[in-house]
């Protein structure tokens, strides 16, 4: 189940004036080490720890590699990733210089299977008014959608769905 936090919090951009909404952002417990994640992948496939970490650290160095080359590279089970930048368009030649670049991104595009996976996890939002008090919990009703990170209208279309900005 994916956790949700919903914080009441003040949203206006104005001096003075006090514009209070629920915001919502993914809770996230805590980030894994990656000795814990060798550790478990050398026991659910019997293979030695060392030898997992030895192909982790490889396999980490040929895909930053790669991804740096212009490469989408697959992430076994997971899907595949590329960099990427977000940017300014320009009409005339003359204007194109690498200042109209205003981020590097990685771009990570999911598998079938793990759009289906997160498609069936269910999401509970835990609501909290402006002083941090419990109050509401909801559990996901939605349709499942999975927004896609290759279809780059994709987030600007619900940001006009939901008056988002």
């Amino acid at each position: 189940m994916i956790q949700i936090k919903a914080k009441q919090q003040n949203v206006s951009f104005a001096k003075n004036v006090e514009k209070l909404a629920f915001v919502l952002s993914a809770h996230l417990y805590n980030t894994l080490e990656s000795g814990k994640v060798i550790e478990e992948a050398a026991k659910r496939s019997g293979i030695s720890a060392g030898v997992i970490k030895a192909a982790w650290d490889a396999a980490g160095e040929v895909i930053r590699t790669w991804a740096t080359e212009g490469h989408n590279v697959p992430l076994p089970g997971l899907g595949s990733m590329r960099f990427g930048v977000r940017s300014k368009s320009v009409q005339n030649i003359e204007d194109v210089k690498t200042s109209l670049i205003s981020a590097r991104r990685v771009v990570f595009t999911p598998s079938k299977e793990v759009k289906d996976e997160l498609q069936a996890t269910k999401i509970a939002i835990t609501c909290y008014d402006k002083d941090g008090n419990i109050v509401k919990r909801v559990t996901s009703a939605d349709t499942n959608d999975v927004e896609d990170p290759e279809d780059g209208r994709g987030n600007r279309r619900q940001q006009r769905k939901h008056g988002w900005r």
